[in-house]
């Protein structure tokens, strides 16, 4: 065989070995920026609310409405962020509301096929009247120690009840399930005049609340 034969052989062989590992090299990176793609739509997918929740009473306003997230093994922790307003009759003007919410459901029972229900649920939120009027430490126009609490933020707990109808698969176009649930609760200075006060009675420093609550995702 001739020198050129081998030469050609071997020049085909080189150019065989180039084309496989450009190969590799460019399927390694496309499987790199698929992870990365992958875990970055992941993160951002993790901030999207998992339900709408709309809240009357509580101690958050007349009426609020918001989304949240739920999670834990058996999704038994929720977030709640939740915007609502006191209607103009109980003050001179309509106020906004901001409530953070966090929820804690112990244990579900099933109540046949399509229906359970969640014996207790415990909740700690933070609400604020999103108005200057309403101030976290007192103004400068009243003497020092004049007032020890925020008129601006609440600080609340309740203990309430759930209810869920599940839809079936077949059903499901736009939401999972549907719950209502009840709450009662108070806020921390409700709590200090009830201790401090004997003559207060329950419905003076406890409040009901009623919500309903739609799982998207």
């Amino acid at each position: 065989m001739s020198m050129k034969w081998w030469n050609s052989k071997i020049r085909v062989f080189l150019l065989t070995v180039v084309l496989c590992l450009s190969f590799v090299t460019q399927a390694n990176a496309q499987s790199e920026y698929e992870r990365r793609m992958y875990n970055y739509q992941t993160r951002w997918s993790k901030l999207i609310p998992k339900y709408t929740k709309v809240q009357f009473a509580g101690g958050m306003g007349f009426l609020s409405l918001g989304g949240g997230w739920n999670y834990g093994k058996n999704k038994q922790w929720e977030t709640d962020v939740l915007f609502g307003f006191i209607p103009r009759y109980s003050d001179e003007k309509v106020r906004a509301t901001f409530t953070l919410k966090q929820n804690f459901i112990p244990w579900n029972v099933k109540l046949g096929k399509d229906f359970s229900m969640d014996p207790l649920s415990c909740s700690l939120y933070a609400n604020s009247v999103l108005d200057g009027d309403y101030w976290a430490s007192a103004p400068d126009k009243y003497p020092n120690g004049y007032y020890s609490f925020s008129t601006k933020i609440r600080f609340n707990m309740a203990l309430g009840q759930r209810f869920t109808y599940h839809f079936p698969v077949d059903k499901r176009r736009t939401r999972k399930s549907v719950t209502f649930f009840y709450e009662i609760g108070t806020n921390e200075l409700y709590l200090i005049s009830a201790f401090c006060n004997s003559y207060l009675k329950p419905n003076d420093y406890l409040h009901l609340s009623l919500g309903l609550k739609v799982q998207i995702l």
